[in-house]
Parts: C-alpha cells; sequence; structure tokens
C-alpha cells in the first residue's frame, strides 16, 4: 500500500517541487485539494516557523495524515523586511503572482541596484498523523531583487529575484538547478532523513 504524504498548501506547484525533490520516495504526494480539505488555518503566527508548525499540526489533526507544511516568504531589506509573512497576501487578497511582483517593483523604483537585497526563506515542519509535532527545518536563498521581471519558470516571486552568482533569475533557471539552490530545497533536504526515517525509507 503506497503511503501518503499531506503538503499543507492548496499551490500545486509547490506539491511538485516538493515531489520532484524527493522523487525516490515512491509516495503519493496529496494537496489540502486532493484530500477535500477547504479549511484554510488562519497564520497567527509571527515567524515563518510558528506559521509552519501551526499548519502542519492543524492540518495533519484534520486529516489523520502525516503532514508536511512550509511557510515561506520573501524578505526585502530595502523594505525593512517586508513582506515577510505577508508575502503571499502582499497587496491585498484577490491579487495575481505578477500583481505582486509588479507592486513589489513599484515600491522599490527609487532603490538603487546595490541596495535591493533580499532573500527567500522557508520553514518547513513535519507533524505525525495526531498532530504531533515531528521536527522542523529552514532554508534561505540570497538574491537581489531585479528592476524587471525576467524569465518564465517556477511561480510567485521568481521572475524578479535575480541571483547575482548566476546572473539569472530564478525563474530563468530549471527544476533541477532551482532545487539545488532554492530556500524551499535546502529545507527540504534538512527534513529529508527525518522524513525518510518516519516513512520507514
Amino acid at each position: 500500500m503506497t503511503q501518503k504524504l499531506l503538503v499543507a498548501t492548496h499551490n500545486q506547484g509547490k506539491v511538485r517541487e516538493f515531489a520532484e525533490m524527493l522523487a525516490d520516495l515512491q509516495i503519493e504526494w496529496l494537496s489540502l485539494d486532493d484530500v477535500g480539505v477547504g479549511l484554510d488555518v488562519a497564520e497567527t503566527g509571527r515567524t515563518f516557523r510558528e506559521n509552519a508548525i501551526l499548519k502542519a499540526r492543524t492540518y495533519a489533526g484534520e486529516t489523520g495524515l502525516l503532514t508536511l507544511a512550509d511557510d515561506s516568504g520573501l524578505e526585502v531589506d530595502a523594505l525593512g523586511g517586508e513582506p515577510g509573512i505577508y508575502t503571499a497576501r502582499y497587496g491585498g487578497a484577490g491579487l495575481t503572482h505578477e500583481a505582486r511582483y509588479q507592486l513589489l517593483l513599484r515600491n522599490m523604483t527609487a532603490v538603487p541596484p546595490p541596495e535591493r537585497t533580499a532573500r527567500f526563506r522557508c520553514v518547513i515542519a513535519l507533524a505525525g498523523p495526531d498532530g504531533a509535532l515531528l521536527g522542523v527545518s529552514d532554508g534561505v536563498c540570497e538574491g537581489l531583487i531585479g528592476e524587471t521581471a525576467v524569465g518564465d519558470h517556477g511561480f510567485g516571486y521568481d521572475p524578479v529575484f535575480y541571483l547575482p552568482e548566476r546572473g539569472l533569475t530564478m525563474a530563468q533557471l530549471d527544476s533541477a538547478e532551482k532545487h539545488q539552490i532554492s530556500h524551499r530545497g535546502q529545507a527540504l533536504r534538512a527534513i529529508e532523513p527525518l522524513l525518510r526515517e518516519v516513512l520507514g525509507r
């Protein structure tokens, strides 16, 4: 019987990234939509860590499934660390990914290139089927906010997140290269040994 792992998100792109990065696990990767969960946990935490733990424990308890939850976002130094934990809601409800990163670019119009430093940060929490917290990991990817959007890959703010050492945005990288350096890839690799232990793999 194939073991199931719930990724606490409605974002199929995120589920696909996790599944690609751990393709050899041979488990059934499920999103909240796949298991018919319409509940949206209020992200009341003040940090990525608090929100990741909150989501993992709540959705595991709700579904009785081993659950992986991440909370991630973009921290822009020139904006005092914004959008931070509000990355997915930047600019208000109902905006597309493109509308959010275009808003970010407009808010940074006067910021010169050397001061456009930023980072993607990710925290992943793993909770057992009973809702007990099993472990937490994190990852960080440093870069700059570009002045225009470039690239077709990825999602979210990837087209405006520039990686100086590669001379490309995150959205110009293929999946394999992105997984190697991304905040989510780092956090997933950090929690991978625990996940394999729990799954008996």
